[in-house]
């Protein structure tokens, strides 16, 4: 490195190398698109498109949770989505009175995921949240046969 910006620019290059692991280990643990490989080659890539938004958007959760943690879950959820997680997230049939916001979101969905919540516990993380999206979204497919 020949100067100070050169340093700079290879630290900030470096710090993103943490968001592409942690990609890849959605797509990996979280969609087991490993487990898919015995698929045609169009059908795996066809996958591999679908699994790699879904590992975006709960990196996107997470991390958005943690930069803006008062956003509302109405720009994640639907609003039959939202309410379906609060309501199974706290065993509970009344909803919020005040806006629930995604930090909410993310430690219910946490919850869901199986997250005991002790206050050593920390944020909750990706796997966690994979998780409880999965539940919720099973959930969410018995919702549509109790209406």
């Amino acid at each position: 490195m020949k100067n100070w910006e050169d340093a700079e620019r290879e630290i900030r290059s470096y710090a993103q190398r943490w968001k592409i692991e942690r990609f890849h280990f959605v797509l990996k643990n979280g969609c087991k698109i490993e487990e898919k490989q015995s698929r045609s080659y169009e059908c795996l890539k066809l996958l591999t498109l679908l699994y790699s938004v879904i590992a975006l958007q709960i990196l996107n959760l997470t991390y958005l949770g943690r930069l803006c943690p008062d956003l509302l879950a109405e720009l994640f959820f639907e609003d039959w989505e939202w309410k379906v997680l609060y309501c199974a997230a706290r065993k509970t049939k009344i909803l919020p009175s005040e806006h629930y916001c995604i930090q909410e979101v993310i430690y219910d969905l946490a919850s869901l995921g199986g997250r005991k919540g002790a206050p050593s516990d920390g944020i909750p993380g990706v796997k966690s949240l994979w998780e409880g999206m999965l539940k919720l979204y099973t959930l969410l497919e018995y919702r549509e046969f109790l209406v």
